[in-house]
């Protein structure tokens, strides 16, 4: 346990570095911000004992957050490469307003909440909660699924497509602020049911993702998310893993971003190896848990990724989300907090 409380340090010190003055938690040193990464990041500070931290980042989410419940973010993604193609251009990233960037602090609360059990504080974020489901709930079609990106003014919702990875990540999120008003006692079947119309989307109306672009099927989050969401479950959630394991994970070296690039990173190997641990595959967890040693970054967290094809760190990037996903993946394999098992798939529902 020795070995793990300092890798939990280490990576804890590089989204340390990482977080403003005002509670920001930044993607890397040039900036990028979103309210998904930030919000993982305040869960892996909770878990690593720097609470006064992760509550300031869940305060920077309470002042971000606009009067139609929408969180406002960048697209990380969209920032280039510098002429070396090895390190981003942070300021050239977009700005987006995901529906997914509003949904996923619930989930991050509710984490909060188990592992700091401050009923007080959970009070504090109903306002946040509230505001934040029913701007969510505002782009759902009558299918079931929840639109990508906020809806502007007089756009129809069926010109907007949705994301099969982004949906699960709502649907846990949303299932987190059911288990939250169960505890104020204040629960409402209407979310419910929206809620498992999602679940219902995912599983039987494949047709309504990826309506307008191409399949995103080749990125490894969209094999493993219904997975690591508690969409599917049991032999399904298993089928489903072993089905394109072999595809997405490069022995000895961990899961591939996406199938048709040899791009390991250190998120989504950390991703899977949660996903491993909600079908009960501890095995192949552990595995994995021993490829990322070779990303790590001796000034604190872990490399994004490594191309094996050139040998090469790429980009030469050390994310604080990627810092946050090895502690909370080191948190689910070893039940380090109160919330360890919040993050595998059964947990919810």
């Amino acid at each position: 346990m020795k070995d793990i409380s300092a890798e939990i340090e280490h990576c804890a010190k590089r989204i340390l570095q990482l977080q403003q003055s005002d509670g920001r938690i930044n993607w890397i040193d040039g900036g990028i911000f979103d309210p998904w990464n930030h919000s993982l990041c305040a869960m892996a500070l909770n878990v690593a004992g720097y609470q006064a931290q992760a509550k300031q980042a869940f305060a920077y989410l309470r002042q971000l957050q606009l009067s139609d419940g929408s969180m406002p973010g960048q697209c990380g993604a969209s920032a280039p490469m510098d002429k070396a193609n090895r390190k981003m251009l942070a300021d050239k990233a977009t700005p987006l307003n995901d529906t997914n960037f509003a949904a996923f602090p619930i989930f991050a609360i509710y984490h909060g909440f188990l592992v700091n059990g401050d009923k007080n504080w959970l009070q504090e974020q109903l306002p946040l909660i509230d505001a934040a489901r029913e701007f969510v709930l505002a782009h759902q079609s009558e299918h079931g699924e929840i639109t990508w990106r906020r809806k502007e003014q007089g756009e129809n919702l069926e010109h907007i497509d949705a994301l099969k990875t982004g949906n699960c990540s709502i649907y846990k999120s949303l299932l987190s602020g059911q288990e939250i008003d169960n505890i104020f006692g204040r629960a409402q079947e209407k979310h419910l049911i929206k809620t498992m119309a999602i679940s219902d989307a995912l599983r039987n109306k494949p047709f309504r993702f990826d309506r307008t672009w191409e399949s995103k099927s080749r990125f490894a989050m969209d094999w493993y998310y219904p997975v690591l969401c508690g969409v599917l479950l049991g032999q399904e959630a298993k089928s489903a893993i072993n089905e394109r394991y072999d595809e997405f994970v490069d022995a000895g070296l961990g899961c591939r971003c996406v199938s048709d690039q040899p791009w390991t990173t250190t998120a989504e190997t950390c991703e899977l190896i949660m996903a491993l641990i909600s079908i009960g595959d501890e095995k192949r967890a552990k595995e994995l848990m021993l490829t990322i040693k070779s990303l790590r970054s001796d000034n604190g967290g872990y490399w994004m990724g490594w191309q094996s094809q050139e040998n090469i760190f790429w980009p030469m990037e050390c994310p604080s989300w990627t810092a946050a996903a090895v502690i909370l993946a080191l948190d689910a394999l070893h039940n380090i907090s109160p919330a360890s098992q919040l993050l595998v798939g059964d947990s919810l529902g």
